[in-house]
């Protein structure tokens, strides 16, 4: 059954992608950035998403995409920087990507007080947010947000409701299946007017992802550890520019070597231990088996890793349930150095987290969590790496001078997110299955009908 959906897919994407050039590519060269046009037809991830979010009727997606790739093309998202956004709107601080929501979401902060409608920086504003949710999708590809609008404070003259159709729009056409939730938060009565006017713009399925919320009830969607304390949470974050808030992974633990204390002879220990001994520890727990056998592998042309899985690390409830395994490829030439990170360094056990891998062979990754600590969606997993010369060594001193020396740019990154299931071997399969259940509920009914006349 899981083959059929796979393949029932995968015809789908490449009819999607043959029409496109047929019917819209054509002769208009300068329509779309190549660039777009190219990820189109490389990445499947990105025309599954188109799909999915129009319930895989080829026809409705195709002119999602046509209006997202000339989108993309005007706002000139693939040469958009920080420097091309005005100095000052970052300084605001009126939007910026910040925490995390129950389900392990990233926050997208729109401060509605901050906003003031202004013809003159509408444009600047919309390209704004788009530098926002582009560096978004670049970090944490196929991730959701939830978007936040604080409207505490807030008036009428805050409330541009050309720009509000704009983000709308962002979710709805230009970066399908990008939403969780979008929570209202303090939403002024006299505001009750303008937002029915806002709800013709949504769908059935945009509506449904609306959350009017208070200061009383709004920890039902995210923790007091990510609100700040006028929402009733604990979060002592103040917003400044520069740096950008958006790095997990920049605080000073993470920075400073391993994400535990590994001492050197401990790091010998683990590169002296064999492929076979660590796979066979590690698949002793009988119910990470399954991990291997639905994980896609990760490796894209700029790589010198492939990884597997290629996203997510999935934890469960059980004892059993406390490991994953990462596994590396080496796909270069050269020995390649690599380290891992976390956003959570006191939870979790890393082997190895600070080594390197040889020419085409493996390295496998278990990442387990200590004793009394329980995973959770907001933790977040990074992968660093980089080709070392031929003539390098791979022992520990090589190792620390080679990360001192190597340049940031030819250092890749991997980002991986956590989910947490209640019941591992069931929660992989769900997953797939509800999120294609427009298609596998006609086999389903199918299946049980063959069933049943048996």
């Amino acid at each position: 059954l899981f083959y059929a959906l796979q393949k029932d897919i995968e015809r789908k994407i490449e009819e999607t992608r043959q029409r496109f050039k047929s019917e819209y590519v054509g002769e208009s060269q300068d329509k779309y950035d190549s660039r777009d046009v190219e990820r189109l037809f490389k990445e499947d991830a990105l025309v599954e998403g188109y799909l999915t979010w129009r319930q895989f009727v080829v026809e409705d997606t195709l002119k999602m995409i046509d209006e997202s790739l000339q989108w993309r093309k005007e706002f000139t998202l693939n040469d958009l920087t920080e420097s091309s956004i005005p100095r000052w709107m970052f300084e605001s601080g009126a939007v910026f990507l910040h925490g995390y929501d129950k389900e392990g979401n990233k926050l997208f902060w729109f401060r509605v007080k901050l906003h003031i409608k202004d013809a003159k920086t509408i444009l600047d504003k919309k390209r704004y947010v788009a530098f926002w949710l582009e560096r978004y999708a670049k970090r944490e590809p196929g991730m959701p947000l939830t978007v936040v609008f604080d409207m505490s404070e807030s008036g009428l003259s805050n409330i541009d409701m050309d720009f509000v159709k704009y983000i709308i729009n962002c979710f709805k056409v230009y970066y399908p299946k990008f939403l969780s939730k979008m929570i209202m938060y303090e939403m002024p009565w006299i505001m009750n007017a303008a937002w029915k006017i806002v709800k013709t713009w949504l769908g059935p399925e945009a509506i449904s992802k609306l959350k009017f919320v208070t200061k009383s009830d709004i920890q039902t969607y995210v923790g007091p550890e990510h609100l700040p304390p006028h929402m009733g949470g604990t979060d002592q974050f103040k917003y400044s520019y520069p740096p950008l808030p958006d790095d997990d992974f920049q605080s000073p633990i993470c920075e400073n070597g391993p994400i535990v204390s590994e001492d050197e002879s401990d790091i010998k220990d683990i590169e002296s231990e064999s492929k076979e001994t660590l796979e066979s520890s590690f698949n002793s727990e009988q119910s990470l088996k399954p991990k291997k056998v639905y994980h896609i592998t990760s490796c894209s042309h700029a790589s010198v890793l492939c990884f597997s899985p290629s996203e997510e690390l999935r934890f469960g409830a059980k004892e059993s349930e406390r490991k994953c395994l990462i596994i590396l490829n080496n796909v270069t030439k050269n020995h390649v150095a690599f380290k891992v990170r976390t956003t959570a360094p006191e939870k979790y056990r890393v082997k190895p987290s600070n080594s390197s891998c040889e020419p085409g062979a493996s390295v496998d990754i278990v990442v387990s969590l200590h004793g009394g600590f329980q995973a959770s969606p907001q933790d977040r997993f990074l992968v660093m790496a980089a080709e070392m010369e031929s003539s390098a060594g791979a022992g520990v001193s090589e190792l620390a001078l080679f990360w001192k020396e190597v340049s940031k740019a030819k250092v890749m990154e991997h980002r991986f997110a956590l989910i947490v299931c209640k019941a591992a071997q069931f929660g992989q399969n769900f997953v797939i299955i509800y999120q294609y259940e427009n298609i596998i509920m006609p086999l389903l009914l199918l299946l049980l009908l063959l069933l049943l006349n048996i």
